[in-house]
């Protein structure tokens, strides 16, 4: 072996190596020494909980920990998020935070008060939504929905009571002069169930949890909540362009942890997590599904986010006439 050889070998051996290592980096302190808990407030099959688990299995990959997905359903999101709030603030417990979690806390059914209680660490999905019906319904528009609301009684499911799905519903409702009744459920995977069965008739849910089921034939695409087509079902068309122009509904998730959590622990969580969200098998399995990751940004990006949702929705619930705080 000739020493340039050798030396381009040895130089192959290092850089595999230091790729290894890499993945497994310990972060301040040799953290995580155990396994990391993940709150997510909703039921196996939400978009949370799909979110969650892709970036468990990633983030277990670079810490050299087993990542743990802990699904504490009910209340929009409640649960987690006290149980967050109340955890110890050491990067061991960290917790998913949705746009209804926030819209759900300005109508108080989550008593957490989010900037107070919880640090921002991330965000790192958005997406719009599916506006989708059960199979049998006879519409297969918005405007042949729009035409039957008004001719005969319909309901649609949420995943709960202030949830960004109760709410943008309620505004399609508004827009478009229709009277659709409510049914909330504990989580979006089990009001699709009822959606699939046809127990009630439509639903808004994220496309994370919708598009498997509508290209499995179980749910109706009627059109997508974006102001633009999207790339993973370029034939749905948008709500604005099927006779309520202006309607748009996004929706995003980040993650946190309890306030106090050191600062060091809190920025090498955003590093691993902006890396677990760059990797392109992550980015690929989201635009299959209509969702996007976000680019890299920082605890007070997320923070800027937040705050500017909450002024947002609260803008939205007075105009509704909704319940607040």
């Amino acid at each position: 072996m000739t020493a340039s050889v050798f030396r381009k070998l040895a130089l192959a051996v290092a850089a595999a190596l230091a790729a290894k290592a890499a993945l497994a980096q310990p972060g301040p302190g040799a953290y995580p020494a155990r396994p990391v808990r993940v709150l997510v407030g909703s039921p196996a099959g939400s978009g949370s909980d799909v979110m969650a688990r892709a970036v468990a299995q990633k983030l277990t990959e670079r810490l050299g920990q087993s990542v743990v997905v802990d699904n504490r359903a009910g209340a929009a999101g409640a649960i987690s998020l006290q149980l967050a709030a109340q955890a110890t603030p050491d990067g061991y417990t960290l917790a998913t935070l949705s746009a209804q979690n926030v819209t759900a806390m300005l109508l108080g059914t989550v008593k957490t008060n989010i900037p107070k209680e919880l640090a921002p660490v991330t965000l790192m999905i958005t997406q719009p939504y599916l506006m989708v019906a059960t199979p049998s319904l006879p519409a297969d528009s918005v405007k042949e929905l729009i035409a039957l609301a008004k001719a005969k009684p319909l309901a649609y499911a949420s995943s709960g009571v202030g949830s960004v799905v109760h709410l943008g519903m309620e505004l399609f409702k508004s827009m478009a002069g229709v009277e659709i009744s409510h049914i909330p459920y504990k989580g979006s995977g089990l009001s699709m169930i009822d959606v699939m069965s046809g127990r009630v008739q439509l639903a808004i849910t994220n496309t994370l949890t919708a598009t498997p089921l509508v290209r499995g034939g179980k749910l109706k695409a009627l059109a997508i909540t974006s102001p633009r087509r999207v790339r993973a079902m370029p034939e749905v068309p948008t709500i604005a362009e099927s006779g309520v122009p202006g309607y748009e509904l996004r929706s995003w998730y980040g993650m946190l942890v309890p306030k106090g959590t050191p600062a060091n622990l809190v920025r090498f969580l955003n590093r691993e997590l902006g890396a677990v969200m760059g990797a392109p098998e992550v980015r690929d399995r989201l635009a299959a599904d209509g969702a996007e990751a976000a680019a890299a940004n920082t605890p007070d990006q997320f923070r800027d986010l937040i705050q500017a949702e909450i002024v947002r929705w609260e803008r939205i619930i007075r105009s509704l006439g909704l319940r607040e705080r």
